[in-house]
């Protein structure tokens, strides 16, 4: 379903959505209450716009996405800038040949000090008068070269605005470029991308470093990157939503995907939270202005802007905390009392939860009492205790299986709190010493006979051992080997243990 969705917001990429509009009223009014195919479908498009989908089609036809690569070349004496494009579609099982499909690269050339160039292209290349007033170019053929005239300093390249295709980018951005797309693109997921492309890169060279035995470090180009997304003197940014979002460092799994192999849950968390911390030192005293200024007495509202600025103002007091612990944890607790509605509570909570102390217990202990009767809210009380990533943890997560609320037999309390625990504590789930592993095969082994689906669904965070470095990996074999030998295991276990192992 997410698939057909992306191919049928292409087509009003590739037609613009006038057409697209006319395709749809067409459609409806030919076959609204029969059973309609997928050619019915884009066939009303195809007339309506005049133009041949014999090629689009093989949206539906192929498996796999595709890979979209882009290289750019700039001549400043011609003013010119030269991007050529190339796609390839990895082999499936079945097709191991695969043909270039329709791709709508919809792009934008960023200047240096902010707005859009107007694109111009050498005739030598074509381009239609579609595909320069909507800035979406079609490549339809394994390559295509356009060459930008009137180019006067080198811009950078944004590509696949507003997710025009669902493909995988190689862009041959530098950090430079990155900077500049950071700061200012117009289009709000692309300038998201650098940012956070531009923390990954520096992020792995940080837990390469630390791998080597070498202190992790930040970069102040990246700081001052990263603190325009804050915009100047401390005024609240005008999208607060999309700002919350934007200074959200990526994940400790998002870090592992990309380095996928010989990884290191550790260096990971260890090179992050660097960053985090010098971020939140660097900038806190503008952290701290807008902490301050999205603060609101007014009764809560589900709004989307109030939602924004309340995700804003958390992920504002995250920063300070990662900065400065002890602040961090005396605003958090302020803040946990003090709310008026639960996103603002359970955020303060977050926060209190990854910095030891009294605090952070004390709180624990009140929000589990002042919510006891609430399953939900239960839940998220037990998945915010599996997923502090501190030695303790593992023993943690024992104790709180002893707890009332806590029961083997009931499904989401076992997602709260084990799965939770697996597959959102990389660091203690991958200790060195298996630990971790070993406790959730325990866990495996004992639901499997009384609820095999959820035992299955466990297993799956071993979805990834492969990847681990040499050490966590052999634990993590000698864990899933331990399930596969087991007796009498149902059908579902012994399919994902034998698979992982195959």
């Amino acid at each position: 379903y997410e698939k057909g969705a992306e191919v049928i917001r292409m087509l009003q990429s590739l037609i613009g959505a006038d057409a697209f509009r006319r395709g749809m009223d067409l459609y409806f009014d030919r076959f609204d209450g029969t059973a309609a195919t997928v050619e019915d479908f884009v066939g009303c498009f195809a007339e309506t716009s005049g133009r041949s989908f014999d090629q689009f089609m093989r949206w539906y036809s192929q498996a796999g996405t595709p890979l979209v690569s882009a290289r750019t070349e700039y001549d400043p004496l011609a003013q010119t800038l030269t991007l050529d494009l190339s796609q390839a579609t990895p082999p499936t099982p079945g097709q191991p040949l695969k043909e270039p499909v329709v791709i709508p690269v919809a792009l934008g050339l960023v200047s240096a000090n902010g707005g859009d160039l107007e694109l111009a292209v050498d005739d030598t290349y074509g381009a239609s008068e579609l595909e320069l007033s909507h800035g979406v170019f079609e490549l339809s053929s394994p390559t295509r070269r356009i060459m930008f005239l009137g180019v006067g300093r080198r811009p950078a390249l944004s590509l696949m605005r507003a997710g025009s295709a669902p493909v995988r980018v190689e862009a041959d951005l530098t950090e430079a470029d990155l900077d500049v797309l950071l700061k200012h693109d117009s289009d709000s997921f692309n300038r998201w991308q650098a940012g956070q492309t531009y923390a990954t890169r520096l992020l792995l060279r940080s837990i390469a470093a630390v791998r080597g035995g070498v202190e992790p470090f930040s970069d102040p180009d990246f700081e001052r990157a990263f603190a325009s997304l804050l915009g100047n003197g401390g005024a609240i940014p005008r999208d607060a939503a999309f700002t919350a979002l934007a200074v959200t460092l990526p994940s400790e799994g998002d870090l592992a995907r990309e380095i996928g192999q010989d990884v290191d849950p550790d260096a990971i968390r260890k090179a992050r939270e660097y960053l985090r911390a010098s971020l939140g030192r660097t900038l806190s005293e503008t952290l701290l202005r807008l902490y301050e200024s999205l603060a609101s007495d007014a009764p809560y509202t589900p709004d989307a802007a109030s939602a924004g600025r309340r995700a804003l103002r958390n992920a504002m007091l995250d920063l300070v905390a990662a900065g400065d612990p002890e602040l961090g944890a005396e605003l958090a607790a302020r803040q946990f009392h003090g709310a008026n509605n639960m996103t603002d509570r359970i955020a303060a909570l977050a926060i209190l939860s990854l910095i030891a102390g009294d605090a952070r217990e004390a709180a624990l202990d009140q929000f589990q009492k002042s919510y006891a009767g609430d399953p939900l809210v239960t839940d998220k009380w037990l998945s915010l205790q599996a997923m502090i990533p501190e030695p303790g943890t593992l023993d943690r997560v024992m104790g709180l299986m002893r707890h009332p609320a806590f029961s083997l037999a009931n499904p989401n309390r076992v997602r709260a709190l084990i799965a939770a625990f697996a597959t959102g504590n990389p660091t203690q789930f991958n200790r060195r010493d298996g630990a971790g592993q070993s406790f959730l095969v325990d866990i495996v082994l004992t639901l499997d006979p009384k609820n095999p689906q959820v035992a299955a669904r466990l297993l799956a965070a071993f979805r990834s051992w492969r990847s681990l470095e040499p050490e966590r990996k052999a634990k993590a074999e000698a864990a899933l080997m331990r399930v596969a030998a087991a007796p009498n295991l149902s059908n579902d276990v012994r399919d994902i243990a034998t698979r992982s192992l195959a």
